[in-house]
């Protein structure tokens, strides 16, 4: 693949926004990623990469590349959604980054946007569950949320952990999130207010759960030619890799291995030419703890069942070996549906140009971003670069 550049990357704070419509958000994300970019007129864009999970269900859109090309100036642009359930922003990424290496378009503009808090949580979960497997689960009632509660039992009987070994994960994801202004929880927790938090899906607490919200990102992707007519510093997409695996947890042969996410990761990897010991700084899908424990093991940071124990030792914080969750991840920053996968790439972003603030990763210059649609039956990884 020819050489793809991120030059723009802005978000919305993540929240409750009542009072603003799935274009509105958009809109501002848009305006926001350009604003620095006045060599890029928004006529020169080539292409608009949507990435949204939950819009006919829960915003009452659909044909939300039209609908949302005219909505934030794009008008008569070509534009689709990718729809991959948590997945979708990672898999948009890919769709444009491939279509400006196959010479379609010189900028392409990919866009993660959800409006769904003004729903009753009833219809959330209903249209959150369709992301599973519809006839074997979902139509039984079995959340996600559910779902990767039975995976955490699971993972604490085969490794012999009690619950209370997750909440690293949460509390680190919070301690950024209070230094993000971005972020929909603001403040930190520790391993007493984890152990005590109420239960939602046992073993699974409310300490332990993301919240989903209303936000939108977007990124401006570029061909080599136009990125070195624009000020640094340059990241680099060095690669994109989508993967997949059976929805149905059940008929995985070992519900704790998740097999997408280390495929993806590894086909990524080879196709920058990088291996793992090479990245600085990593965004996964960490709606909960033990979905970041699962991730990071099939990644290959920890060897399987070792995960809880890093990150008991500091090794997911920005000072460690693994730093995670920078922005807060899925748990404090917010989940954002289908557009979470933008938000992981704008923060990256942040990292690699040295302007995270006090989150920011040491000598950061490469970045590893994997979003997880559903129970991971799909996953998408993205490997950035600054290049010098």
């Amino acid at each position: 693949m020819s050489n793809i550049y991120l030059v723009g990357a802005a978000a919305t704070p993540v929240g409750e926004h009542y009072a603003r419509s799935l274009a509105d958000l958009a809109s501002e994300a848009v305006r926001a990623a350009f604003a620095p970019l006045s060599a890029l007129p928004l006529d020169r864009v080539g292409g608009l990469y949507v990435a949204n999970a939950l819009a006919e269900n829960l915003a009452s859109q659909g044909q939300l590349g039209a609908y949302l090309a005219t909505s934030v100036g794009l008008h008569g642009v070509p534009a689709l959604r990718v729809e991959a359930a948590g997945a979708s922003g990672g898999v948009a990424v890919q769709q444009a980054a491939q279509a400006i290496a196959a010479g379609q378009c010189e900028i392409a503009v990919v866009l993660g946007v959800e409006k769904l808090t003004d729903r009753l949580e009833g219809e959330v979960e209903a249209a959150l569950a369709l992301q599973s497997d519809g006839e074997a689960q979902a139509i039984h009632g079995l959340t996600l949320t559910a779902q990767w509660a039975l995976l955490m039992r699971r993972y604490m009987h085969v490794y012999g952990y009690p619950a209370e070994a997750f909440a690293p994960f949460p509390v680190n994801a919070h301690t950024n999130a209070a230094k993000n202004p971005q972020a929909l929880y603001r403040f930190g927790i520790n391993a007493d207010k984890y152990r005590k938090a109420g239960q939602i899906a046992s073993p699974l607490n409310m300490l332990d759960c993301s919240s989903l919200a209303d936000g939108a990102a977007c990124l401006v992707l570029v061909n080599e030619a136009l990125a070195r007519e624009l000020p640094g510093p340059h990241l680099r997409i060095a690669a994109t890799a989508v993967a997949t695996d059976t929805p149905n947890i059940a008929a995985r042969p070992d519900p704790l291995d998740l097999s997408a996410c280390r495929t993806s990761a590894q086909v990524a990897l080879e196709r920058a030419h990088l291996s793992l010991s090479d990245v600085h700084v990593f965004e996964v899908s960490d709606p909960h703890g033990i979905t970041a424990a699962l991730a990071l093991e099939a990644l290959g940071c920890y060897p399987r069942g070792e995960a809880p124990r890093h990150a008991a030792d500091g090794a997911i914080t920005p000072t460690g070996h693994t730093p995670i969750a920078t922005a807060g991840g899925y748990k404090a920053r917010g989940d954002i549906g289908g557009a979470s996968g933008i938000y992981q790439m704008v923060e990256l972003a942040r990292q690699l140009r040295g302007e995270a603030g006090p989150t920011q990763v040491a000598n950061a210059r490469i970045a590893l971003a994997q979003s997880l649609g559903g129970l991971a039956a799909t996953a998408a990884t993205c490997v950035l670069i600054a290049d010098s």
